[in-house]
């Protein structure tokens, strides 16, 4: 039998004396992400944010309005259809959390996707948004003008639009046509599951 000594608390803190009170990463929820949603709250200088969406179906025209000076302070870009079905393949949203923070705007703009991330993101960076917006997630729902809250302590991301009005919005939408329809792409597009179950096929 081992008998390892107690961690003397200054390479190996012990689980009543943590570093942090929370690990880096927090799994979100809420109605925007009723499955779930990732964010690195390590790099978050604020518990709350509260902004107006800003809808991009793709990641190349989210760059567009950033280049073009379209996105401000207090924003939600929201860039959907890049989820493990929609990508597909779940594409790194890197280059426009770099723009973000290239322009300035880091500490002044959300950014939500059901997409992913990289380690090198910071920020408020939520990616992972399930279900999808392939799948008719509440993503999909999200209109330009739309306002969406974070609330970090109480691990929460709410899009604050009624239930009455996504009831109507959700009897009119329609996915956007698929990337791909046939090779590799194509069948794991067709055969990929949420990103809140590890994006696994089945």
């Amino acid at each position: 039998e081992i008998n390892p000594p107690d961690p003397d608390g200054k390479i190996i803190y012990a689980v009543n004396n943590p570093i942090h009170k929370t690990g880096g990463l927090v799994i979100l929820k809420g109605s925007l992400a009723p499955e779930g949603s990732v964010i690195k709250a390590a790099s978050v200088e604020s518990p709350v944010f509260e902004g107006t969406a800003k809808v991009f179906d793709d990641e190349k025209f989210a760059m567009e309005a950033l280049t073009q000076g379209k996105i401000v302070k207090g924003d939600v870009v929201v860039i959907r259809y890049e989820g493990p079905k929609g990508g597909p393949g779940m594409r790194e949203m890197l280059a426009v959390t770099a723009a973000i923070k290239g322009a300035g705007l880091g500490k002044d703009v959300m950014l939500v996707t059901d997409g992913r991330f990289s380690g090198a993101t910071a920020g408020f960076c939520i990616g992972h948004v399930a279900p999808e917006a392939t799948d008719g997630g509440p993503i999909a729902l999200v209109e330009t003008g739309d306002k969406i809250k974070l609330d970090l302590t109480n691990r929460r991301l709410d899009l604050l639009v009624d239930e009455e009005t996504l009831a109507k919005r959700k009897t009119t939408w329609k996915p956007a046509p698929a990337r791909y329809t046939t090779g590799v792409l194509g069948k794991y597009a067709r055969l990929v599951g949420t990103s809140a179950k590890g994006a696994v096929c089945n």
